[in-house]
């Protein structure tokens, strides 16, 4: 991606900060940002692999529980974009656009069950209106220069791993509060056991996640640790247990 093109991406999606925007104005700008961004990095765009069509099986089969849970008032007009890229990440934007790095899968060896239960914690972001709030602006810009590094490496071979983001380092930019992700976790939790994905192995995920980055590292370090991340977790087992036996 040309220089100017990442930073005419950044200005459009950093629309976002204006407070009075309505739902449906974040989330069309959302939309409008997303689509530039698939076609300014094609290349990076995996759709073919064996880990791109897991995650979008998994994805589509949580789709429909999504929509269940959206309370906003507005219709989410859901879409996942793989992405080739060694990183450790996952993202949604506004109004259910999703990413998800094929390296996140991959470095971690997950089972479906995990690859759902980020898949369900992203969710419940967008479900949850996270992203609503100005001080995540900085979100929206990270993802631009995450992907930015997803398509030299797709091109090059070269992991980036983030080096070529400008100001766009999401672990730096902390783009959701502590309250926010532990939310997140908690209703991606649910959401999981409702799609009918185990879940008994979410807490496995922060454990791999403690082996790939140690105890503060991987996609969400900047927030609660790990090791409370999990603890949280196997607390609300118990529950979530219930939702998936009950829609077997």
């Amino acid at each position: 991606m040309k220089p100017l093109k990442k930073i005419a991406l950044v200005a459009i999606l950093s629309t976002f900060l204006t407070a009075c925007m309505s739902t449906q104005q974040i989330n069309a700008e959302a939309s409008q940002g997303y689509r530039q961004m698939k076609q300014q990095n094609a290349k990076a765009i995996d759709t073919s692999s064996v880990t791109a069509q897991r995650v979008h099986k998994i994805f589509n089969k949580m789709k429909p529980y999504a929509e269940q849970e959206n309370k906003t008032g507005v219709p989410f007009q859901w879409e996942i974009t793989v992405f080739r890229t060694n990183e450790l990440n996952a993202w949604a934007m506004p109004g259910g656009k999703m990413g998800f790095y094929t390296g996140l899968v991959e470095k971690l060896n997950m089972n479906d069950d995990e690859i759902a239960t980020v898949m369900g914690h992203e969710m419940a972001h967008a479900l949850q209106e996270h992203g609503k709030s100005s001080r995540n602006v900085t979100l929206i810009t990270g993802i631009v220069g995450q992907v930015a590094d997803a398509a030299v490496t797709a091109t090059t071979g070269v992991d980036t791993q983030g080096l070529l983001s400008v100001g766009t380092d999401l672990i730096a930019n902390k783009p959701f509060s502590r309250s926010q992700e532990t939310e997140a976790d908690e209703v991606g939790l649910m959401l999981m056991a409702k799609s009918g994905y185990n879940p008994s192995a979410a807490p496995n995920v922060w454990v791999k996640m403690s082996q790939a980055g140690g105890s503060g590292g991987g996609i969400f370090s900047t927030h609660p640790s790990n090791a409370d991340r999990q603890k949280n977790l196997e607390r609300l087992i118990p529950d979530a247990m219930k939702l998936y036996k009950a829609g077997r």
